[in-house]
């Protein structure tokens, strides 16, 4: 495995500024990578070199465990090699990944395999134009995949299909999981064994923790633009709400539902139960032990056991509900998608998708790192994650909220940023500025509407 960085910055900028979508899209259609059926098997000791973008490799935590999984996949395919690379110009989850594909597609210089994430989906299929794994695979091939000893959680494996086909393998995501510091709850006289189920306990806990203890109380990472949409949406669905129609064609974050959500949130600001804080300053809090609790993504749980170790009691439980309704959890993360043009190069790219999705991947993913492993039978296997997992009981609120998960759902057309942007920016001003839900969450979705594309 060679870690690999092809371009610079500026490079990737002009390359994007020439861009145009006019041509309907920058890759070959469905129908020329489906033409021939399933690309053949490498043919022994053929050897090829593909480039895998993952922004996974973008986060120095994170580095260690993704090249340790590339090596090995070479171990297995000695005539594969594997240039690892992080999203060119600086991207990071769920904000330039498609643009870095999208700006290497103008040169001609693609990644064979790159991770999206789903919040990306539409944009990635109908404009990046990736080779539906089905393609690739062939159909069996790929049912195959989500199969086997530990197979994929059902709920996971459509996530990456649009119009009937399945485009990429889901690789790595979340759902939102409130951390919290047991220590803090102690001192503010709460048992740290029956954390808050509402928010409306969330805001009664906090308001003791800070009371008793002078740190913070309560910080959802959810609600700034920084923090894009996905948790942002899983809160929406919890209150009965929606961000977007069934159909895909009306914007629908400034219904009553998605309105009395976020102002609950507004609430708490306004009442001293959340901190006005950036989420660099929240997450910086809670690492120090002075903030109670943390509606997170779980990918940060390695992250926060290392900040907490020695330091501070760290326990997770599920997202909290408004009131009796059940919380919807939605994911964060991507999937792994194939944009080799070359046949060789796209069976090597599937090879590698199948071990980057492999139990032995998610062994490695889900203790290094803090997903969840969607081969979710590998944490009964004491060949797997049993151990782990009952060394490291903060991934059961995760695993139980997969079995109710709904998808993070992407904005179609051209000006799926700009829309997600615009909403997000809303929210903000809601939540931190104190800016009337209604009317603010309403001019949003009236401009944004401008930006969908026709009917």
């Amino acid at each position: 495995m060679k870690t690999l960085r092809r371009y610079g910055a500026g490079a990737l900028l002009a390359a994007a500024t020439l861009l145009t979508t006019a041509c309907g899209g920058l890759g070959s259609t469905t129908a020329e990578s489906a033409s021939s059926g399933p690309v053949p098997e490498l043919e022994p000791g053929q050897q090829v070199e593909i480039t895998f973008e993952s922004y996974n490799l973008a986060n120095a935590t994170w580095t260690k465990t993704i090249n340790g999984l590339l090596e090995r996949f070479e171990e297995l395919h000695p005539n594969i090699t594997v240039h690892g690379q992080p999203p060119q110009g600086g991207g990071t989850a769920g904000s330039n990944t498609a643009a870095s594909v999208q700006s290497q597609l103008m040169v001609g210089k693609a990644p064979d395999v790159a991770q999206l994430t789903f919040g990306e989906l539409d944009y990635a299929v109908h404009k990046l134009k990736p080779k539906a794994v089905e393609d690739v695979a062939g159909k069996e091939e790929v049912q195959a995949a989500f199969g086997g000893e530990h197979p994929i959680a059902e709920r996971a494996r459509d996530l990456a299909a649009m119009d009937g086909k399945v485009y990429g393998m889901p690789y790595v995501f979340s759902t939102p999981v409130l951390f919290y510091n047991a220590d803090l709850f102690r001192k503010a006289g709460l048992d740290p064994e029956r954390p808050p189920t509402t928010w409306a306990q969330v805001e009664e806990y906090a308001h003791a923790i800070t009371k008793a203890t002078g740190a913070d109380g309560a910080y959802a990472d959810c609600l700034t633009k920084v923090a894009v949409d996905w948790c942002m949406q899983a809160l929406v669905r919890s209150n009965g709400g929606t961000v977007i129609s069934g159909d895909r064609k009306t914007l629908t974050f400034a219904e009553p539902p998605a309105v009395d959500a976020i102002a609950t949130f507004q609430r708490m600001v306004s009442s001293g139960a959340m901190p006005d804080l950036a989420q660099s300053q929240a997450m910086d809090a809670m690492g120090r032990g002075q903030l109670g609790m943390f509606l997170e993504t779980s990918a940060l749980q390695g992250t926060l056991q290392a900040q907490a170790a020695g330091n501070w009691d760290l326990r997770a439980a599920p997202m909290p509900s408004f009131g009796e309704r059940e919380p919807v959890p939605t994911n964060s993360g991507s999937a792994l998608f194939i944009f080799s043009e070359d046949k060789a190069k796209q069976r090597a790219a599937w090879e590698l998708i199948k071990f980057m999705t492999s139990s032995e991947a998610y062994t490695a993913i889900s203790s290094e790192i803090g997903y969840l492993p969607l081969r979710t039978g590998l944490v009964d296997d004491p060949d797997g994650l049993k151990a782990w997992a009952e060394q490291n009981p903060l991934i059961r609120p995760n695993l139980e909220q997969l079995e109710r998960l709904e998808p993070w759902v992407s904005f179609p057309g051209d000006n799926y940023v700009q829309i997600r942007d615009l909403m997000m920016q809303a929210v903000e001003n809601v939540v931190f500025q104190g800016k009337d839900a209604t009317s603010t969450l309403t001019e949003a979705r009236n401009r944004a509407s401008e930006l969908m594309p026709a009917s």
